[in-house]
């Protein structure tokens, strides 16, 4: 093994390093400590000045186009929560999630199946919303409880529901993913089948307005969470993992087992960090007609690599990706410092590091990264070979120039089209949160020309 390099940076120099990487990475940045902080009266009306509470409120709030949320329930409780306290944001989500559940449990008792149905989506929502910012202490009894009533109440909403659906277990090695299989009918007519899947943070529940899209164009869906994600994380305690062929392709055996899937339409649609996972897997997996990569991501560790480079010098200047990730499994202690110094200050530093530690299974924020920086689609990309839509927002915090999306397209070999969203209608931001009409139509659109579905 060739020796390591000695990297002689400067906490001050590695605390702007940090800064930048969170800029570049997360685009969770607002101010850095020597900063004035943001006062009401700055704050617009109703808005969170903190840009992850920013965020989150609008992917919530966005929930409301499929009837998961309501904007008058969301704006209440947004004004109870103290700026960028993570316990504040429980308590009151969760109390927003107790009220609902409350109110379907009454009108279900009272035979108004629609509205306790109602009730019961919005309530799911809202609990999954209370437990995002829990990952920080991953020993904390409120991350599984918390979910479990969201998975609960979402699961009665189902119950509820007209729309035809299985809760499907599918074979992964010497467990199962869990997953849910959505119909258009009940006829067991053999349709084209649409894989959704999420990402860093997400889990297949608020994937369902996904799916009702897919259903009303025809398509048979499927979504699934594997390792780091969802359940597979909580219960299961499987971490991610970067090769994600080895995820991709039990679950396309599943849906080619089932009779009611056209095994030569099956389209994969990844949200998030998504837009790097299904595409690895469809890189390695032949059934694949078709892909979203929504939006894509080509190379997480060239982000951390040229923040490193640009802002750090002397040795950082020559310093490969190989060298960083050798020098990040050492566990640096000035690392983990000068990050413990920007999570301290920045609510969107500390989310991602304590969020990526947990559904990493790492010790430190150094191990994360040199985890995260695994996820690579370097000489990978270019074996995809289905149609592939690569997505991208103009004003996307998390790929804030467009150059994870746009070296995905640029590496891609067979037929590809690139779709950047603007933001004149509110539709530049991350997955197009809180943009769901022009975001379904323009995707739809696609991915129905390339299975040639129409109508």
């Amino acid at each position: 093994m060739k020796p390591r390099k000695a990297f002689r940076i400067t906490f001050t120099v590695l605390l702007t390093i940090i800064l930048a990487i969170s800029a570049g990475c997360t685009g969770s940045v607002q101010q850095t400590p020597a900063s004035p902080a943001v006062t009401e009266a700055e704050s617009p009306s109703l808005m969170f000045a903190d840009q992850e509470f920013a965020f989150q409120f609008l992917r919530i709030i966005g929930a409301s186009y499929s009837g998961e949320a309501d904007i008058g329930e969301c704006l209440s409780t947004a004004s109870r929560i103290t700026e960028g306290d993570f316990e504040s944001w429980y308590r009151e989500w969760n109390r927003t999630a107790d009220t609902f559940r409350t109110a379907g449990d009454e009108s279900l008792a009272a035979g108004h199946r629609v509205s306790a149905m109602e009730a019961y989506y919005r309530a799911a929502t809202y609990y999954r919303t209370a437990e995002f910012f829990l990952h920080g202490n991953p020993a904390d009894p409120r991350i599984v409880a918390t979910w479990e009533k969201g998975r609960e109440t979402f699961r009665d909403a189902l119950a509820l529901d007209v729309v035809p659906y299985e809760i499907v277990e599918i074979p992964y090695e010497n467990t199962t993913l869990p997953g849910y299989f959505y119909m258009v009918d009940n006829s067991g007519t053999p349709r084209p089948l649409l894989i959704v899947q999420t990402g860093f943070d997400g889990c297949q529940e608020e994937l369902h307005p996904y799916a009702m899209e897919g259903i009303q164009r025809g398509y048979n869906v499927l979504t699934f969470e594997g390792p780091g994600q969802g359940e597979v994380i909580r219960i299961r305690h499987l971490p991610f993992r970067p090769d994600w062929e080895h995820v991709i392709t039990p679950v396309v055996d599943y849906a080619v087992s089932r009779s009611d899937v056209e095994e030569d339409r099956i389209a994969l649609w990844g949200i998030s960090l998504g837009g790097y996972l299904a595409p690895r897997g469809a890189a390695y997996e032949p059934r694949i007609t078709a892909l979203v990569t929504d939006p894509g991501t080509y190379d997480v560790g060239q982000n951390l690599l040229r923040n490193l480079q640009e802002e750090g010098g002397g040795a950082a200047a020559n310093m490969t990706e190989e060298d960083l990730h050798e020098w990040l499994l050492t566990d640096p202690a000035a690392f983990n410092d000068a990050l413990g110094e920007a999570m301290a200050h920045d609510t969107g530093t500390r989310w991602m590091n304590e969020n990526g530690m947990f559904v990493f299974n790492a010790s430190s924020p150094a191990l994360f990264w040199a985890k995260w920086m695994e996820f690579s689609l370097d000489s990978i990309a270019e074996q995809i070979q289905c149609p592939t839509l690569v997505c991208s927002g103009a004003t996307d915090h998390l790929d804030p120039d467009g150059t994870q999306a746009q070296a995905l397209y640029d590496h891609l070999t067979g037929e590809r089209e690139f779709m950047e969203f603007s933001d004149e209608y509110g539709a530049g931001s991350h997955c197009q949160f809180g943009a769901f009409g022009q975001s379904f139509a323009e995707k739809f659109d696609w991915l129905d020309d390339a299975m040639g579905m129409k109508g």
